[in-house]
């Protein structure tokens, strides 16, 4: 069996996950995802809005989901989420023990 055809993988390393939260995030606030660095904060560099971090949220929820089973970002979690890193980290965090 190829193994192309399961989703079963190790856990996501960081630099990865960064490109996921980085190029979801572009595709949300419509800017280029070069543009993006793990220090920047949402709302005061990035301009994001809540709308814009609950659709990150739920894109980094859907992506995710696939590779790792019920991987799910808490509501009250989302209020810690400041930075481009911090996200990052959440989601590192979260991931590793799948």
């Amino acid at each position: 069996m190829p193994a192309e055809t399961h989703v079963e993988q190790g856990p996501l390393g960081r630099d990865e996950i960064f490109e996921i939260v980085r190029d979801r995030l572009a595709d949300i606030l419509e800017i280029e995802p070069s543009s993006i660095s793990e220090g920047q904060s949402f709302v005061d560099d990035l301009d994001a809005d809540s709308l814009a971090l609950i659709e990150l949220v739920e894109a980094l929820e859907e992506e995710l989901a696939d590779r790792t089973v019920g991987f799910r970002i808490e509501d009250e979690d989302l209020e810690d989420l400041k930075t481009v890193r911090d996200a990052v980290d959440y989601v590192h965090e979260r991931t590793r023990g799948a």
